[in-house]
């Protein structure tokens, strides 16, 4: 039969927390705030590395980048989320599901592998320091934050090719508040077995290949620390990287609730919202409570804007 004559399903209704009516308004105002905190913080951080000339590192470079996913990521589910929140009719066009379904996970999957660069760098800085600005130059910087982008579309273009091809001919309410791949597929007419060996291949490469590749890193760092005689330069090497290594143990603990959490449950749903804007709401925090760097250079523009109002 033609394939043209089945798919009759042209959106999808995204149940989110509708079954939680009186709570509607409430989520709503607490996602909004979150998302604006996330938005604001992680676009201060992309501007305050791209002027503040003492910032102009491979580090901080790396840090800027992933802010900039930041707001990318959050800002796919959550104003979608935020509308069918106050919303009658909860859909998203068929469309629209799949190209929020690619982007998402594209920037999850570049986000993790782009962790593991950044661990790659503090590795190099800590290792090799007085060949480090040499080896470290503008253009491998770009190629190293390209990588991971490169990485995330290929890894999720497959598993979103093969589930859009899947026929949705009957049912098609999503019990998710954006589009993921497990919840289109059950809604599949079609064999699906196919999609979902691809989608499992895929989520285990986008995970356990970066957490084990950042892992290896982080001991070889703490190796090259353990070498060092000085107490002082100890606690110097180690301050550099303990915001990512922050980071990084709250980026995957969030990633290990969420895809320990039973599917289908009201925990899933909360377990997912909070992985997805979690860690953009915390890393602005910690990069610059945790980085004198940062903070300087916050006090610096502050200082600097307040002296430009007084003349």
């Amino acid at each position: 039969m033609d394939k043209t004559n089945i798919t009759t399903v042209k959106e999808f209704i995204l149940l989110a927390f509708s079954d939680l009516y009186q709570l509607q308004i409430p989520l709503f105002i607490v996602t909004l705030l979150v998302y604006i905190m996330c938005v604001f913080g992680n676009f201060v951080i992309v501007i305050i590395v791209r002027v503040e000339t003492s910032l102009h590192t491979p580090m901080y470079f790396f840090i800027s980048t992933l802010s900039a996913m930041e707001i990318i990521f959050v800002s796919i589910f959550i104003p979608n989320l935020l509308a069918n929140l106050v919303a009658t009719k909860k859909s998203i066009s068929f469309n629209g599901c799949f190209i929020q379904l690619f982007v998402g996970a594209t920037l999850g999957t570049a986000e993790r592998f782009l962790l593991a660069v950044m661990a790659f760098d503090r590795v190099l800085a800590i290792n090799k320091p007085l060949q480090y600005v040499s080896i470290m130059t503008q253009r491998v910087c770009v190629q190293l934050a390209l990588l991971p982008l490169i990485v995330g579309v290929v890894t999720a273009l497959i598993p979103t090719v093969f589930t859009a091809e899947l026929q949705f001919c009957g049912p098609n309410e999503v019990n998710h508040f954006g589009c993921d791949f497990s919840p289109l597929q059950s809604l599949a007419c079609s064999d699906s077995s196919i999609s979902q060996l691809v989608t499992i291949s895929g989520t285990a490469f986008a995970i356990v290949l970066p957490f084990i590749t950042t892992v290896g890193l982080y001991i070889h760092i703490i190796f090259i620390i353990s070498m060092i005689n000085s107490a002082k330069s100890k606690w110097k090497a180690f301050s550099t990287c303990s915001s990512h290594l922050i980071v990084v143990g709250l980026f995957y603990i969030t990633t290990i609730v969420v895809y320990a959490t039973p599917r289908g449950t009201r925990y899933d749903r909360f377990f997912a919202l909070m992985y997805t804007v979690i860690t953009p709401l915390l890393n602005p925090f910690i990069y610059s409570f945790r980085n004198n760097d940062v903070k300087k250079a916050l006090i610096k523009s502050r200082r600097l804007k307040f002296c430009q109002g007084s003349f």
